[in-house]
């Protein structure tokens, strides 16, 4: 039993015996003891009092003496107002190290038969990823990794946006200019290429619609159309849409490859496999550098057309209504979600239409009572009606439904804007970083007796976690500025900061060889910083449970983090191979191998590696 039941346990004893009064071990909350007072766990004793005619300091005193009493556990106590700090014996701490300092999974929970499918990163075709697709891809495999330590059996899914206008723009750009050139002839990496004619379309839009607003054809529509004191350039910033649709021949041309690959024209499906192709051998490169992968991929081009067929059965039980003009609707105003539009009145889906589709699909596929989807705030609306029409529609796991909302990702030079080929890339910013961890590298001069390419190893590791710490360690709905030179400050709250305790315990433990660490159990009396580290040790299993539940990867950065400062506090202050008795050498060893155990375990659920050298 856990030392959190052991203590609830006792009380409801302790509240039998003293007060004749009856409760449960779950209606006693406990939390860990504020660092400014001594004591690991308190108990608010405020709620007896309305059963116990007594002040909030005499019921702690009296709980507090008869748990010292009875609780072998629990060996001293003290009372500040109503609240009940308890010490737990320095005897179970040993005890509980000894369990646990040689098992590297310690934290993770035994399969519970339950399945979860995650969704992340669901790119585009005409664009590389970018910084906004690492946030989203980060948060998705830690939190995939967080379930399976919580004993979950996880799916890993994205569904890639392969087909529409976007897309046809690429393609239109590399027909029009690309003069046959190849990711191979340009030397340019594949999916960069394939983005940089994206951007390369929007530019020659640009100057055609700059071009036709002096045509006068324009000049007698802004004269027409104008608002008072509007001037021209106000007019056409917010025409540009209607442009592209109503009279631009570069729109006009990228609307007829979509129609084209509509009509499933060969020699148009035939561009549009390559190109897309080209971007998927890009994706995989950059998946391959973030250390992350899918079970299975989805893409909008096989499931566009998913999701009729549940809103003709949805029209029959009354789920949907149809509009005269033969547009088919829900109407969710009763939850506070309006009217919503799910097949438009020429038979078309829209977006919630296919993700109703995909959903089953993929319960169908997969059987996952909870699937999860890591996709922006902005989307935040779009899955509030999913769920709530898939809980009208009668589906198994409409209730496990949720939707991981994350905040933005700015840099310090501000937001990235994709048409203007202002984003930064993926593959350009885990470069940045991993050559700004080059340079502190090159300050310190600690790899110099390395081999060029274990250098060059070491240092992808610490960049690499440098760049998912930063990310994951922010709250997920929280928007967050990425600076990639802070992020690999080896004295910051940093992947790298966490990955140096670690290197730091391999390093001790190497020179200690193999040693007898039976001696162990002749320490009796625990310092107070080895009592804190094991206690922080002991609250492992517990984040994991909260991070999976709470869906917050940062909980487990954050944790890492304050285990990894404590043990670095405990390596300047006290000896460890030259300690003070062989007692004392043996039990702070085991504690330095469980340390570097649920480190390695916390940043594996990150998706950090940590090198053998910093």
């Amino acid at each position: 039993m856990n030392i959190v039941s052991i203590i609830q346990q006792g009380v409801v004893q302790g509240a039998a015996h003293l007060y004749q009064l009856e409760i449960s071990a779950e209606d006693i909350p406990l939390s860990t003891t504020r660092k400014e007072f001594e004591g690991d766990y308190t108990l608010v004793v405020f709620p007896f009092t309305k059963h116990v005619k007594k002040s909030p300091e005499a019921i702690a005193q009296e709980l507090g003496a008869y748990l010292v009493e009875q609780v072998q556990s629990i060996k001293a106590f003290n009372v500040i107002k109503g609240f009940l700090n308890l010490v737990v014996d320095d005897a179970y701490w040993q005890a509980f190290l000894q369990d646990i300092y040689h098992n590297p999974q310690f934290g993770t929970q035994a399969p519970n038969g339950r399945k979860v499918m995650v969704e992340y990163c669901s790119p585009n075709t005409n664009k590389p990823l970018h910084l906004g697709h690492i946030r989203n891809i980060l948060l998705g495999w830690s939190v995939s990794k967080i379930y399976e330590a919580a004993g979950y059996d996880v799916v890993r899914v994205q569904i890639i946006n392969d087909r529409g206008i976007a897309i046809c723009k690429s393609m239109l750009a590399w027909q029009k200019y690309g003069e046959g050139a190849t990711p191979e002839s340009s030397g340019i990496k594949s999916d960069h290429f394939v983005g940089d004619y994206y951007v390369l379309f929007e530019k020659k839009f640009q100057e055609e619609y700059k071009a036709w607003q002096q045509s006068p054809e324009a000049v007698a529509l802004f004269e027409e159309k104008k608002k008072a004191e509007q001037s021209a350039e106000e007019y056409f910033k917010t025409f540009k849409d209607q442009y592209f649709n109503l009279y631009s021949t570069l729109g006009k041309e990228a609307r007829e490859l979509l129609l084209a690959w509509e009509a499933n024209d060969p020699a148009t499906i035939e561009l549009w496999k390559k190109m897309n192709g080209w971007v998927y051998a890009g994706f995989d490169s950059t998946f391959d550098k973030l250390g992350v992968r899918f079970d299975k991929l989805y893409y909008e081009s096989n499931t566009y057309l998913l999701g009729r067929e549940t809103v003709d059965q949805g029209l029959n039980s009354g789920v949907f209504y149809r509009l005269e003009d033969g547009s088919v609707w829900i109407d969710l105003e009763d939850a506070k979600l309006d009217k919503k539009l799910v097949l438009r009145k020429d038979g078309t889906s829209v977006y919630i239409t296919q993700d109703i589709g995909t959903a089953q699909v993929r319960y169908r596929d997969f059987g996952a009572e909870k699937m999860i989807y890591v996709v922006a705030d902005e989307q935040n609306y779009h899955f509030q009606v999913l769920f709530e029409i898939m809980k009208r529609l009668g589906e198994p796991y409409a209730g496990g439904l949720y939707h991981l909302s994350y905040g933005m990702v700015d840099l310090p030079s501000g937001k990235m804007k994709s048409r203007e080929g202002t984003v930064v890339d993926a593959d350009d910013l885990i470069d940045e970083v991993v050559n700004e961890a080059w340079e502190n590298s090159k300050e310190r001069g600690t790899l110099a007796d390395l081999s060029p390419e274990a250098q060059q190893e070491v240092i992808r590791k610490i960049g690499v976690a440098a760049l998912k710490f930063f990310i994951v360690k922010v709250h997920p709905k929280k928007r967050m500025i990425f600076d990639p030179k802070e992020s690999v400050d080896l004295q910051g709250q940093t992947g790298p900061y966490v990955q140096n305790a670690i290197v730091r315990c391999n390093s001790m433990l190497n020179k200690a060889g193999n040693p007898d660490l039976s001696a162990a159990s002749d320490y009796h009396t625990l310092e107070t910083a080895e009592k804190d580290i094991i206690a922080q040790l002991y609250q492992f299993p517990e984040i994991i449970k909260q991070a999976a539940e709470g869906y917050d990867p940062s909980m487990v950065a954050m944790y890492s983090y304050e285990l990894a400062k404590a043990f670095h506090r405990f390596w300047h202050d006290y000896r460890i191979l030259q300690a003070e008795t062989e007692a004392a050498k043996a039990f702070r060893i085991q504690l330095s191998m469980a340390v570097r155990n649920v480190l390695r375990m916390g940043l594996d659920l990150l998706g950090i590696e940590t090198p053998e050298r910093m």
